[in-house]
């Protein structure tokens, strides 16, 4: 069997490849590459889609982050609580504008412990910061209810949650501002790098469109110093006709990972948990295993190919030692560091493939 790796983007494309080429052409032979049409139309299309009512489209998940702690005037002196095993980006966003990061641990499903937050607030704490992991949705009642008895600040990193909704609500809706990536590898894909910000709040929405066009409603007239974070034209435009496939495009993956919770039996492996009143959508199939390196090299020699999402946690990175954290500081975060692993998952997978996978891991 030719190798299979662990994500597989080509396949998302040929499955829609005529609507995809067709808008690509669309977009070139319309002779307007930014700020036009097509970002208005993702922007409306996304917002409905979410549930919001205002998205503004920025060039990147890691831009969404940061000025959405940006325009909530979070900085210097801040401290905003997030969970410890998430993508190093998600600190990033707040770091990047002074403030300080406050780390809690995951729960059993991967995302924040909401039972955890509380006894991290101080009086610098201005905002909690949840991290929808791998497609789950976070226990959003009690984080809320959490940020509404401390008048803290909520945003939501959706960057791998497109769709997925808690008690029938989407992710991005719950807090002041919810923060997307399209990086290709999401569900919700771009052909490059692009993200968004969804709020409910005008004033926000506002301040974010004239701070991702260098702080300016009107040409040549800044208000203020702001960013160069431009959704494109033609990212927009091949997201919208993603976006009319992202639901059936979830339900695939479902359709995968229901077969890898059932037919994994291995006893070494730990599957993923769905939490009760949560929806997954599946952006990774996340398993734990006690032998994590040595398993990843077993599937390598038969032709899987694997990720650790994530293998150092932002805490013990080098980037943030400067916090002085430790080892053994974050048990839990540093536990799941050492145990997860992404087996393959994407779009247009065979059913070959899963099976090969499938066996192969049960015999390990």
């Amino acid at each position: 069997m030719e190798k299979i790796m662990p994500n597989r983007l080509d396949r998302g494309f040929y499955q829609h490849q005529e609507e995809f080429e067709k808008k690509a052409v669309d977009v070139l032979r319309s002779g307007w590459y930014i700020l036009g049409n097509e970002l208005k139309n993702f922007e409306e299309q996304f917002a409905s889609y979410i549930g919001s009512k205002y998205c503004v489209g920025l060039a990147s998940g890691l831009d969404a982050l940061w000025i959405a702690f940006r325009a909530l005037n979070i900085g210097p002196g801040d401290e905003v609580i997030v969970q410890g095993n998430t993508y190093i980006a998600s600190v990033m966003g707040i770091t990047i504008n002074g403030a300080t990061p406050v780390f809690v641990e995951p729960d059993e499903y991967f995302n924040i412990d909401a039972d955890a937050i509380e006894e991290k607030i101080t009086d610098k704490t201005k905002a909690v910061l949840a991290v929808h992991l791998y497609g789950q949705a976070s226990n959003m009642d009690k984080v809320k209810d959490i940020c509404k008895r401390h008048n803290l600040k909520l945003v939501e990193d959706c960057a791998q949650s497109h769709g997925a909704k808690f008690n029938g609500q989407t992710t991005g809706t719950f807090g002041d501002i919810g923060c997307f990536s399209f990086y290709p590898s999401k569900n919700l894909g771009a052909f490059g790098d692009a993200g968004a910000i969804v709020t409910d709040d005008e004033e926000l929405a506002k301040f974010i469109r004239i701070f991702r066009n260098y702080g300016s409603e009107k040409r040549y007239h800044n208000m203020l110093v702001g960013a160069n974070s431009r959704l494109d034209e033609m990212q927009a435009g091949l997201l919208s006709v993603r976006l009319k496939y992202l639901d059936e495009m979830a339900d695939e993956k479902r359709v995968y990972c229901n077969r890898y919770l059932k037919e994994i039996t291995n006893e070494k492996i730990t599957l993923p948990k769905i939490r009760e009143g949560a929806t997954h959508i599946w952006h990774q199939f996340v398993i734990r295993c006690d032998s994590r390196d040595d398993l990843m090299r077993y599937l390598d020699e038969k032709n899987i190919g694997t990720i650790i999402h994530y293998p150092i946690p932002p805490h013990l990175s080098e980037a943030y030692s400067y916090l002085g954290f430790k080892e053994g500081d974050l048990p839990v975060t540093e536990r799941y560091a050492k145990t997860v692993l992404s087996i393959p998952l994407y779009n247009g997978m065979t059913k070959e493939e899963q099976d090969y996978v499938i066996d192969v891991i049960n015999a390990y």
